[in-house]
């Protein structure tokens, strides 16, 4: 994996960063700190890719386990210490997962999984960070299951 991080070289602290497969963002700093908040902070870039590191984990498994899953949304909340460096302390994250029958103990046990076993982010941040999960289950009555749908 590679990445490059190239400061915009304008008065401010703005960075442009470039994945090895070929995407970009823009970060910016805090105004506080010589930035205009043009852009996401570099920690809040970090906490983002935890949530889809896990929620990517959530919907594979849900989707393995023939679980009829619509929507996977994570609300990542976190603390930071107050001194340099200023590391994770704490962060929650509270699914919120939208199917038809999904099975509470196969939700609980994606996100068991997720934490536990492959997501490389939070499990890298669990070095530094105390990490807690909740979640809700909301039955999705809209449209119709994908099996139906296929039969």
């Amino acid at each position: 994996m590679e990445a490059t991080v190239r400061w915009t070289g304008s008065s401010g602290m703005s960075f442009l960063a470039e994945t090895g497969s070929g995407h970009a963002v823009l970060m910016d700093g805090a105004p506080d700190g010589g930035g205009r908040n043009l852009a996401p902070r570099p920690m809040e870039m970090v906490l983002l890719g935890t949530g889809g590191c896990s929620a990517y984990d959530v919907v594979l498994i849900l989707r393995k386990g023939k679980q009829d899953i619509r929507g996977c949304d994570v609300k990542l909340t976190a603390e930071r210490a107050d001194t340099e460096p200023k590391v994770f302390t704490k962060i929650n994250f509270h699914f919120v997962v939208r199917g038809r029958q999904l099975k509470p103990n196969l939700v609980e046990r994606a996100i068991k999984l997720s934490h536990e076993k492959y997501c490389s982010a939070s499990i890298m941040l669990a070095k530094t960070a105390e990490m807690t999960h909740s979640f809700e289950i909301i039955e999705d009555l809209d449209l119709p299951s994908e099996h139906q749908a296929a039969g």
